[in-house]
């Protein structure tokens, strides 16, 4: 890498950890329910409105129930904002009904944190529908990966028990959440983000003359006004010429700040954060960036301060980034290293002072390769789905980076609250693996791990990877699945691995060649992202009931230490082996056979 990219990646760090800091200390507070009695007279209206006490913990059972409850009825709202926008207001577009199955698929994409997106936003979306449907859930989704982690770490950290499984109030955290952490951190950064040039408005779309004449081909119609089709069906196309052009507005840095810290993705635009009204300068990149990584960071903090034990969090967040730095190092000298089709053609791909150099296909050059492959780590290692640059450009193994990240089960930092929570779920399955080695029953933070533990472990750990293999496959052999196809042969088939990788795990960024804005994609990527996240989410408040019946057991000269080096390596060893080894065929089928086809030509 040039030392461009290792000072970069070294200053995103260093802000990181110390943004990260206070903020992990103060979710700690609200994992303890330590509120300050101002705190509590504010969110007293939200518990009566729910009908709850937030000092009455739940069983694991009923607080998995009000979570799946509150996220089913989430999922009609925002499947019924989406038929029913042309006739409400803030419409000024006059955007008309989204079609059942798009509907579908965003509004489980958005409840899921995934926001996967098969339409372009600013084409398809109402002002009313992005605000009340989309920005809402990308909250509330991300809340509710952090009361998930919450009940995970209270399980851990229960000393005396009455053996019964509490966890905690999924009400309560949810609240608490939302109110003192997403929308004060969202408020700061919307500012932040509109003071750089991201739009905040309800302005109609403007119309503006260009410098340039644009030609374009567009459907010809008869003389009745409806399209001609050739003999094959196809629409007859003619030449055109316009100088003008369509700029959508919209209250865009509201939606972009939650989009960020909460890794939900998606974008307003169909652009992403490459838009200009979106991610307009290298300031507000590193910003968005900062804001992927900021409370998933935070977490290991809180998991640290909460069990008792800070080095505990430390080594979570350890590996966590020794993983995200190899991952910078593989996916950075892949973009600069070029396309080497173009060398026989005479194409100059070394950096300079005149021109980038590298793999520039599909990045922005107010970006460059450097933070263009920066964010492509950071986004699929977070779970968030935003991107600026386009991943169906990076070269083979460029792009297996980020899918590769996404394979791991969103733990290399991952999306707030689902990172911790998976990473915990390697760490019970490494001291098991451990314990069988040495003899010895494993244990966690003076937890038993038990049989029960393991196999709810076994589940969390294997829905996604079974999703996604089985959903592949129903698509490379389908006529529908294989119809949405742009590029036959290797790149094809990542694609389609990439589009359920992405929606298994919850990302929601995409190689685009994928036509994926149809009925059997639409349903077929909603099963995955539902299931995803839920399939894992019950497991994992199951587990924490578990943990949080047992006595926590005291420190012996005879239990395995788990907060130093050792322990790391022995966990990134468990990551990669279980997480990655179930893609390794599918991964030869996809990006490793291109990237050999394409340096062997």
């Amino acid at each position: 890498m040039a030392s461009s990219a290792w000072g970069l990646l070294a200053l995103y760090l260093v802000i990181l950890l110390v943004l990260a800091w206070p903020i992990g200390k103060f979710l700690a507070a609200l994992c303890n329910e330590r509120v300050p009695r101002w705190m509590q007279r504010v969110e007293a209206p939200f518990y009566k409105l729910a009908g709850t006490r937030p000092e009455r913990s739940m069983h694991w059972r009923t607080y998995a129930f009000a979570l799946l409850a509150f996220n089913a009825i989430g999922a009609l709202v925002v499947y019924g904002l989406q038929r029913l926008q042309g006739w409400l207001p803030l419409n000024p577009a006059g955007m008309g009904a989204v079609s059942p199955d798009s509907a579908f698929n965003t509004a489980i994409s958005f409840v899921s944190n995934t926001n996967w997106q098969g339409y372009a936003g600013e084409s398809t979306m109402s002002y009313l529908t992005q605000m009340l449907g989309l920005t809402v859930q990308n909250f509330v989704s991300g809340a509710t990966g952090i009361a998930v982690a919450f009940a995970l770490v209270r399980g851990f950290a229960a000393r005396r028990t009455d053996g019964k499984g509490f966890v905690g109030n999924f009400w309560a955290d949810v609240t608490r959440v939302t109110l003192w952490v997403l929308v004060p951190l969202s408020f700061v950064l919307a500012l932040l983000l509109a003071g750089q040039g991201v739009i905040q408005n309800f302005d109609t779309y403007k119309e503006v003359a260009t410098l340039e004449t644009t030609a374009f081909q567009q459907p010809k119609n008869g003389p009745d006004g409806q399209p001609l089709k050739d003999e094959k069906g196809q629409p007859v196309m003619e030449d055109a010429t316009t100088k003008t052009q369509t700029l959508a507005m919209g209250p865009v840095a509201s939606q972009e700040a939650i989009k960020m810290l909460g890794t939900n993705g998606g974008g307003f635009f169909n652009a992403n954060s490459a838009h200009p009204y979106e991610n307009p300068t290298a300031f507000s990149n590193l910003l968005e960036m900062i804001a992927i990584f900021l409370i998933p960071a935070a977490l290991c903090f809180t998991f640290g301060s909460v069990v008792g034990d800070m080095r505990q969090g430390w080594a979570i967040l350890a590996a966590m980034t020794v993983m995200f730095v190899v991952a910078v190092v593989v996916i950075t000298p892949a973009e600069q290293l070029g396309n080497p089709l173009f060398g026989p053609l005479g194409v100059d791909q070394i950096s300079s002072a005149l021109q980038s150099g590298g793999n520039m296909e599909g990045k922005e050059v107010r970006f460059g390769i450097d933070a263009s492959s920066l964010f492509a780590v950071i986004t699929t290692a977070a779970s968030c789905g935003a991107v600026n640059a386009m991943h169906d450009s990076l070269t083979p193994l460029g792009g297996m980076v980020p899918m590769v990240l996404m394979q791991l089960g969103e733990v290399v930092f991952g999306g707030v609250g689902t990172g911790l929570y998976s990473m915990l779920i390697f760490a019970i399955l490494a001291v098991f693996i451990a314990g069988l080695m040495i003899g010895r029953t494993p244990e966690y933070l003076g937890k038993k791990i038990e049989v029960y533990e393991m196999k709810l472990t076994s589940i969390a750990i294997l829905v996604t990877p079974i999703l996604v293999l089985a959903g592949t496959a129903v698509a490379v052999v389908a006529d529908a699945g294989k119809a949405g196809i742009a590029n036959p042969g290797a790149h094809g088939f990542s694609e389609i691995l990439y589009a359920l990788t992405s929606a298994g795990n919850n990302n929601g960024s995409a190689f685009a060649g994928l036509s994926a804005n149809t009925p059997f994609y639409n349903a077929l990527l909603a099963v995955a992202m539902w299931f995803g996240r839920f399939g894992v989410i019950v497991p994992v408040l199951a587990i924490a009931g578990a943990l949080a019946a047992k006595k926590r057991l005291p420190v012996t000269s005879g239990t395995m230490p788990t907060h130093g080096p050792l322990f790391v390596t022995l966990l990134i060893g468990t990551v990669l082996l279980v997480g990655l080894l179930n893609y390794v065929p599918s991964l030869a089928l996809g990006p490793i056979v291109e990237h050999l086809m394409l340096w062997a030509k």
